[in-house]
């Protein structure tokens, strides 16, 4: 194994002492050591390979500028890589190295992981989560961690999840400012419920209520969270008679509004001519390539990663308690408009013979 250049042999080659290569390479040269001479001093370690030892350096600071970011299933999901990105973004800007372990949700192994790198003296930890929930932060998490994409049941952490309601009531909205009176939502069968599920659902009931709608409860059907599942689901409430059949639909999320599409198909009806379809997450390869592309609610997962790491290296504020909701922060989800919202037909939609 090669032998490890260090401060002595950057201080021979470019003759000077070793605490002058010391005071220049951290930054901490003052006007006594004229600036050749710390020009050289940079020039020679650049040439000959030196690099800090950042153990050592840990050990007198007390920081390692590493992150543990630690989650659940996180890596398998279509929006960890933003998240991920993001994340890992914020850290290098700051000079920080992340290091993320996945651990299937299980216990034992976030347990293992949490005090694997507290052994190696990470400078702080971001739990997140797949799915906004609320957990039971791991045992071992220190003070101070901060939580994304997930709610802590107890325990005061800095914490960050999607507006799931918020979104839903600019998805509605955008569909009761279109003309729709009958709007059905499509939700989520999945057990348990997941959290985004009953706020979408409150979104959705507070739009109608200012709208003055009476909700119909015909209109709000589940299926399975993919596109078979939203077919199925669509399928139920536009066979309603005509008269009771929703003129636009707000879909849980895009693959349950692909479903939709699929339905809508069936039954003759042309998006967004005789059916307005809203989705929510805009999942890559699903929202923007339908035909017509699908007016969609963003999930911030991009803004999340990156709010997580400032907020836990100090570099953004952590949040007040005017700023969050049950110490919570709720990121914005936007409505991304594209083709599928339009006005409700002008006549009943004509059926095809299947």
């Amino acid at each position: 194994m090669s032998r490890r250049i260090g401060i002595k042999d950057v201080a021979r080659e470019a003759g000077v002492s070793a605490a002058t290569v010391s005071l220049v390479l951290n930054d901490r040269a003052t006007t006594r050591i004229p600036e050749a001479t710390q020009d050289r001093v940079r020039r020679v370690a650049s040439d000959i390979g030196y690099a800090p030892n950042t153990l050592a350096r840990g050990l007198r600071t007390r920081r390692t500028h590493t992150i543990g970011f630690v989650s659940d299933r996180i890596a398998t999901t279509p929006y960890a890589v933003r998240m991920i990105e993001a994340a890992q973004e914020a850290a290098r800007e700051h000079a920080h190295l992340l290091f993320l372990v996945s651990t299937g949700g299980d216990p034992e192994v976030e347990r293992s992981a949490i005090e694997t790198l507290k052994s190696h003296q990470v400078d702080g930890f971001v739990y997140a989560c797949m799915w906004h929930r609320e957990v039971e932060v791991p045992a071992g998490l220190p003070a101070g961690s901060v939580l994304l994409d997930a709610r802590p049941a107890r325990g005061a952490y800095p914490a960050v999840v999607p507006d799931d309601r918020g979104g839903a009531v600019a998805a509605v909205q955008a569909l009761v400012d279109a003309g729709h009176t009958r709007i059905a939502y499509l939700d989520v069968e999945e057990d348990p419920l997941p959290l985004a599920s009953g706020l979408r659902l409150e979104g959705y009931l507070e739009v109608l209520a200012r709208a003055g709608i009476t909700p119909d409860a015909a209109l709000h059907v589940r299926g399975a969270s993919d596109a078979a599942g939203g077919m199925a689901a669509a399928d139920r409430v536009l066979a309603l008679p005509p008269e009771q059949r929703p003129t636009a639909l707000f879909c849980f999320n895009d693959r349950l509004a692909m479903g939709a599409y699929a339905a809508a198909r069936h039954h003759g009806l042309a998006i967004p001519t005789d059916l307005s379809v809203v989705g929510y997450d805009d999942q890559q390869l699903i929202a923007a390539e339908l035909d017509p592309p699908l007016t969609t609610v963003a999930l911030p997962h991009h803004e999340m990663g990156r709010w997580a790491v400032e907020v836990l290296l100090g570099v953004r504020d952590r949040p007040g308690p005017d700023e969050t909701e049950d110490g919570v922060v709720l990121m914005p989800c936007p409505l991304i408009r594209r083709d599928s919202v339009g006005p409700p037909p002008t006549r009943e939609p004509g059926r095809r013979r299947v």
